[in-house]
């Protein structure tokens, strides 16, 4: 959720479904049934684990031994050590799976990088779709109409969000200056004057999705990297955006149109969450994921992308308007009329409940604005 839209995207959605919470159960039971429930998850997880790595192509460094481990003593002193040894088991499992899954994904959409630190890009193929969202959609809103036909031109697009270590390696190039001042959340997006893309206020990794940034730092990045390369590089149209998200799907989401699937796909607002903020509404499931993940944790789409939906919400290159009236039918930027003190955003984020995590749903941010859920990924015209 972004800070600047706060009232037109209302913090629990009506038709959200409440998360039953995942202790109550343990809660009831005595401390040897905890202890038999976690064996029994852990030894599940490993199962499935020798399952799906068999469907991905197998992994011979990847057992049980290895994944899991079972504590051997007596049965669990708290619910809080058996909710981390599950974690820890399910991160590792989940590591492993994405790296299997990473490669596959590249065998079958090949890419390519323009320097050893610039963003891998996918090409995406030339074709026409229908954006927006019909009026049938559950839990669509207004502003994602009227749906109309686009066709666009082959361009590129990266295959993750940009990384923390791909935005310090432009850092260090080119000396820019760290701002302070950025939306974290406690209780609701507020402005901290002293976290920044170095420290949101959550822990990230350099695989990370970078945050903290507005709109300026983004076109700024883009900018040094056509200077350095070459390349045409540019943040995406809300059009290519959304043609890239769908991946050729007509669905809500490009796995379909529920939600209860989520967590295989997108890191979004869910049971993990819930325990840290347990006012939110959730997905129905639980990746272990409370803030933000390392890209491509989870899997594509049919184009090969990575965290199109969740994880950050992405800066687009268009300017706001609050319909598609008049919307361009060539996939450019709309950057005539509306509210160009505002740009779009495109794919809900970690924090957000499953109706903006939707291939349709729109957002907006002031272009000053910098946030703990909002990121970006770079585009880039082919010759």
């Amino acid at each position: 959720m972004t800070a600047g839209n706060t009232a037109e995207r209302p913090q629990t959605s009506p038709r959200a479904e409440p998360v039953p919470s995942p202790q109550s159960a343990a809660e009831a039971a005595g401390a040897s049934r905890r202890w038999w429930l976690m064996v029994a998850t852990v030894v599940a997880v490993a199962v499935a684990v020798a399952g799906l790595v068999w469907l991905a192509g197998g992994d011979a460094a990847l057992t049980t031994e290895t994944v899991v481990g079972v504590p051997g003593g007596g049965a669990a002193s708290t619910e809080a050590e058996q909710h981390r040894a599950e974690a820890v088991a399910e991160a590792e499992v989940r590591r492993r799976l994405a790296d299997a899954s990473r490669r596959r994904v590249a065998e079958l959409h090949p890419g390519f990088r323009d320097c050893d630190t610039c963003p891998e890009m996918v090409v995406i193929p030339a074709g026409t779709f229908q954006m927006g969202s019909p009026t049938s959609e559950e839990d669509r809103y207004d502003d994602e109409g009227p749906r109309h036909g686009v066709t666009l031109r082959s361009f590129a697009l990266g295959r993750y969000e940009v990384t923390r270590g791909e935005y310090t390696a432009f850092v260090s190039a080119t000396g820019r200056s760290t701002p302070r001042g950025c939306y974290k959340w406690n209780g609701g997006w507020n402005e901290d004057a002293d976290a920044s893309w170095r420290a949101p206020g959550f822990a990230q990794g350099d695989d990370h999705p970078v945050v903290c940034l507005n709109w300026a730092d983004a076109q700024a990045y883009v900018q040094w990297l056509g200077a350095e390369t070459g390349g045409r590089y540019r943040l995406p149209s809300e059009a290519e955006w959304e043609y890239a998200a769908r991946g050729g799907t007509t669905t809500s989401r490009y796995w379909g149109n529920g939600s209860s699937l989520q967590c295989g796909y997108a890191n979004g607002g869910d049971a993990s969450a819930k325990r840290v903020y347990p006012a939110w509404t959730v997905a129905s499931c639980d990746d272990g994921v409370i803030h933000t993940a390392s890209v491509g944790l989870y899997d594509a789409n049919a184009f090969g992308l990575f965290d199109m939906l969740g994880n950050v919400a992405e800066w687009t290159a268009d300017c706001w308007h609050r319909t598609y009236a008049g919307a361009p039918s060539a996939g450019s930027a709309w950057t005539r009329g509306g509210n160009c003190s505002r740009r779009v955003l495109r794919g809900g984020s970690w924090d957000s409940f499953p109706r903006l995590v939707r291939s349709a749903t729109r957002d907006w941010n002031a272009t000053g604005a910098r946030g703990g859920s909002t990121g970006f990924r770079v585009s880039r015209t082919l010759n």
